[in-house]
């Protein structure tokens, strides 16, 4: 779908390695399908059995021709003679449950609402509510719609450039993103710096994982580096199990769960040595690690040896991907929407499989370590009416208070009830004492069944947002590696020793940041494992309140009126996701 827009085309195609996409706002160059043959043929040679080409509803070509996916079928089976088949997805698109991430987004969205009206006044303009990065936001209606018109007044006059960059910094940067991984420049065309980059996987697998290494390499490639892939970690480090790997390595990866380089739990510390002889003998000159908290504490480990190993004083990023969303410098990891999406999806059929049933209340389990994310974000989306966590001590007094508001809901109409548990939350407050305390309570009112979700919760394919956040998030890591590489070669070699060249890129409010992993020490609780200041901490009176407990909502977070921004060109390169 997308009459006058291209963006579910657009994030379609990246989410999903697309060879080719055609969206209103970019209309493909005169002479596309020659263009179009050529690739499709490519990839069959490279031996890729299947391709996809993704149609806007409101595709057209440079002269306001419309392209439909009729049209391109008979092209294809025309020019190449390959078996193809065209599906219109239509109203399936409207249908279906709702993920995890737009229920918490409709959840802040609604309490964006509620809050901007009561802080409304006569002169205040109507406004629109929305999210920017992980920052809500309130932008005057009509400058919206007006935005909107011009998109469509720019269409309409061919001025598609424009149209791009009218849609904003998010849109630009999911099209600049998807040319730069779908179409490889002929060998002849590539720059050649002489550089070496490897790629590793660190911690527990994150869904998602390989669609941020398969970024790396093709922009690593398109960069001119060599790019090279580690296996196992930092243990495969140490132990030589490390390749060269190349454009056509990491096609169809995108969709791909787990880890497919292999991920280790293992620090660097007791391998220090064989992992700067292995960074020798193969001649790397940056090194990108995608992974959690093992990651986060595996290149502080890294940075500390430069003064024993000048190895390791080459350019070093980290790329957040753990499902328990814990490492400091960065609001989300890759992973975690998948988890997340994991959890309420099995609420949902929990609650389902009491339907029709007496009274019944459930005590679910969640991974996450000392982090309470997965647990309280978990709570949100399922419409939970109590989550514990570490992050806030809770007594038996508190307990008590939850069990005689479950009871009282009982009485109503209300059938279930949903209780979800960090699984680090308390030592003493089990999963079976909450179990055992809320059966004897709810005696005569509710019956008691308990869920540990386990595993299951790290498994499975990457979601939409987890394939996009983690194909767009490593795209930038391998430029800024670029870029000081180039800034840090001297005479023949590369010398990084600052704290400015081992980074973590993370999300934080609005923008994508580098940090220095040395600055966010301070930021850390490494005992927990877990960062002191944690953004999602203040939605917890939301879950509260949407379970009928009387609290108060702290509103100093909540969205100012700003205009609608109109940015530069150069503006799509600092970070909107």
């Amino acid at each position: 779908m997308g009459r006058h827009c291209g963006y579910l085309a657009l994030v379609s195609a990246l989410a999903c390695g697309a060879d080719w996409v055609f969206i209103p706002e970019y209309p493909p160059e005169e002479g596309w399908e020659d263009s179009m043959c050529v690739k499709l043929s490519e990839n069959r040679a490279r031996k890729k059995r299947l391709n996809i080409i993704i149609v806007a509803e409101g595709a057209i070509d440079c002269h306001n021709k419309p392209i439909t996916s009729e049209k391109v079928k008979d092209l294809v089976v025309q020019r190449l003679g390959f078996d193809t088949r065209v599906t219109i997805l239509g109203h399936v698109q409207r249908g279906g449950t709702p993920s995890a991430f737009d229920r918490i987004l409709a959840s802040r969205m609604g309490v964006e609402a509620v809050l901007a009206l009561l802080e409304a006044t006569p002169a205040t303009p109507a406004c629109v509510v929305s999210l920017s990065g992980n920052q809500a936001v309130r932008l005057p209606l009509m400058e919206c719609v007006q935005m909107t018109q011009e998109v469509q007044k720019a269409m309409d006059e061919g001025r598609f450039v424009e149209a791009v960059r009218l849609r904003g910094r998010s849109f630009e940067n999911n099209l600049n993103t998807y040319k730069l991984l779908s179409h490889k420049k002929p060998d002849a065309e590539l720059p050649k710096t002489n550089f070496n980059v490897a790629v590793l996987n660190v911690g527990a697998p994150a869904a998602g994982m390989n669609a941020a290494v398969r970024a790396a390499v093709r922009v690593g490639i398109t960069e001119g580096h060599k790019m090279f892939a580690v296996i196992d970690g930092f243990e495969g480090f140490a132990r030589g199990k490390i390749k060269e790997i190349s454009w056509g390595d990491v096609g169809g990866w995108t969709g791909q769960g787990g880890s497919i380089l292999g991920t280790k739990r293992t620090l660097p510390a007791k391998y220090l040595e064989k992992i700067a002889d292995q960074m020798r003998t193969n001649n790397i000159n940056a090194l990108m690690v995608i992974g959690g908290f093992e990651a986060y504490l595996g290149l502080l480990e890294l940075s500390a040896a430069r003064e024993k190993y000048d190895e390791f004083c080459v350019p070093m990023v980290m790329v957040p991907a753990t499902v328990s969303n814990n490492v400091p410098g960065s609001d989300f990891s890759i992973g975690a929407d998948t988890a997340l999406n994991t959890i309420t999806d099995t609420c949902d059929r929990i609650k389902q499989s009491a339907s029709g049933t007496k009274r019944r209340v459930f005590i679910i389990e969640t991974m996450g370590g000392y982090c309470g994310y997965l647990a309280n974000m978990g709570a949100l989306a399922a419409g939970a009416d109590a989550a514990y966590i570490f992050e806030e001590q809770f007594d038996i007094r508190e307990l008590q208070a939850n069990v005689e508001h479950l009871t009282e809901k009982m009485k109503t109409s209300i059938q279930r009830g949903l209780v979800l548990r960090n699984e680090n939350c308390n030592e003493n407050y089990t999963t079976d004492f909450i179990y055992q305390l809320y059966s004897e309570e709810g005696k005569g009112v509710f019956d008691c069944r308990k869920n540990v979700l386990g595993h299951m919760q790290q498994g499975g394919a990457p979601s939409p947002f987890d394939r996009n956040f983690g194909t767009k998030i490593s795209a930038k890591a391998m430029q800024w590696i670029s870029k000081k590489l180039k800034e840090t070669y001297r005479k023949g070699k590369v010398f990084a020793n600052t704290d400015d060249s081992v980074c973590l890129l993370g999300m934080r409010r609005r923008n994508l940041v580098f940090q220095p992993v040395a600055e966010l020490k301070t930021e850390t609780d490494f005992v927990h494992r877990i960062p002191k200041e944690q953004w999602w901490l203040k939605l917890r009176p939301l879950m509260k309140i949407l379970a009928k407990y009387k609290t108060s909502y702290d509103v100093s977070d909540s969205g100012q009126l700003e205009h609608v921004a109109m940015h530069s060109p150069k503006e799509a390169e600092t970070g909107a996701i």
